[in-house]
């Protein structure tokens, strides 16, 4: 028996060779990333008596605030559900040094300062199989999902500097909480090692407006002004980072010929392996010429008995594969009885995902799992 298995392994690991196959996460994971972050510029109208002034001066009144490209950094745990659904708690930092302003037709002259934010999401993703598509061996993971959640934001020492006007902006060290939301569009690369792999994402990352005070001091007759104003806050960031689930299953060894038995030695029994789609019970083309193999030696070596078991693998419930394993052994003892084999020398045993032949995580959907096999003795 474990001669035999070693060779189902085998001739099934050569029918179906292994590469590092992107599949979706199932159980804990950490992932992080860093990338650029664009925060779009703010543009408001002068109102109250600056409003007034400018239109009866015939200047614009549009005032802009715009930034200088900046950084995002990230990291998340998450749990993934095997069937391509991910929920995730998520910490990020953003940053943006200041620009500049262009109040009144006016662009400011001397600048500085910084805008940061910094809170937790919850995520939800969706990672999209491709094997579904007919990609038999996808080499990356395409996903997508969005977030709600907190941000602190606050502008550190920004300030900005009228000269034509003499008249100095200043906004310091102010900060606001708001209602964070989040777009996410994303693929994962796995990089050889089990469970590791390498993320690329586009997030769009709102808020609602924060209000920050704005401190104004005209130098021609030395007043202040202290008004409290708002600013949007819509971040386009891209990222590149790492995602690593704990456990992933390893990749199955190498497969190995097993010794050959004696020349004087029989075969104890002929096995054919015929595999099945994900949730399928169905024959395929390539299935119904193995079964007509099988058929083949039967009339031809005088078989007398022929055991035909089901398989699934373990990406749902045990209750679930025990039932897809029935139903996959008797659509080929089906097969075979439409070919001439008698149903009397057939017996039918479905296992569901107890005995595979690549051993996985809950969870894991595995080609080579689900499977007939079909024993001639």
């Amino acid at each position: 028996m474990p001669r035999l298995r070693a060779a189902l392994l085998a001739t099934t690991l050569l029918a179906l060779p292994l590469a590092a196959q992107a599949q979706p996460v199932t159980g804990l994971y950490i992932s992080g990333g860093a990338g650029y972050n664009y925060l779009q510029g703010t543009e408001r109208e002068l109102t109250g008596n600056a409003g007034a002034a400018a239109r009866a001066a015939g200047i614009p009144t549009k005032v802009e605030v715009t930034w200088e490209n900046g950084w995002v950094g990230l990291g998340s745990i998450g749990w993934g559900f095997g069937n391509g659904l991910r929920a995730e708690v998520e910490g990020f930092y953003r940053e943006n040094d200041y620009h500049g302003t262009l109040a009144a037709g006016l662009a400011s002259r001397t600048n500085g300062g910084k805008l940061w934010q910094a809170g937790a999401m919850a995520n939800v993703l969706f990672d999209l199989d491709l094997r579904r598509f007919g990609w038999a061996e996808p080499i990356f993971t395409p996903y997508i999902g969005g977030g709600i959640g907190w941000s602190h934001v606050a502008q550190d020492n920004v300030r900005t500097d009228f000269r034509p006007v003499r008249s100095q902006l200043l906004v310091s060290d102010d900060d606001s909480d708001v209602f964070a939301f989040q777009g996410i569009a994303g693929a994962s690369f796995p990089l050889g090692v089990p469970g590791l792999s390498l993320t690329a994402e586009y997030r769009f990352f709102g808020t609602t407006d924060p209000n920050f005070t704005v401190v104004q001091r005209q130098t021609i007759n030395n007043t202040v002004t202290v008004t409290k104003q708002g600013l949007e806050n819509f971040n386009h960031s891209a990222l590149l980072g790492l995602r690593y689930a704990f456990n992933q299953p390893r990749p199955a060894p190498v497969a190995t010929v097993a010794p050959a038995a004696p020349a004087a030695a029989p075969a104890p029994a002929r096995t054919y392996l015929v595999f099945f789609d994900f949730d399928r019970a169905d024959l395929t083309d390539r299935a119904r010429q193995i079964i007509g193999e099988a058929a083949q030696a039967v009339n031809s070596t005088g078989t007398t008995r022929i055991e035909v078991a089901g398989h699934a693998d373990r990406s749902g419930t045990p209750q679930y594969n025990q039932r897809l394993s029935q139903r996959r052994a008797e659509a080929v003892a089906a097969e075979l009885a439409r070919r001439g084999i008698s149903r009397n020398q057939i017996s039918v045993q479905a296992f569901g995902e107890s005995r595979p032949l690549v051993p996985t995580a809950d969870g894991v959907r595995e080609p080579q799992n689900r499977r007939v096999e079909i024993v001639l003795r």
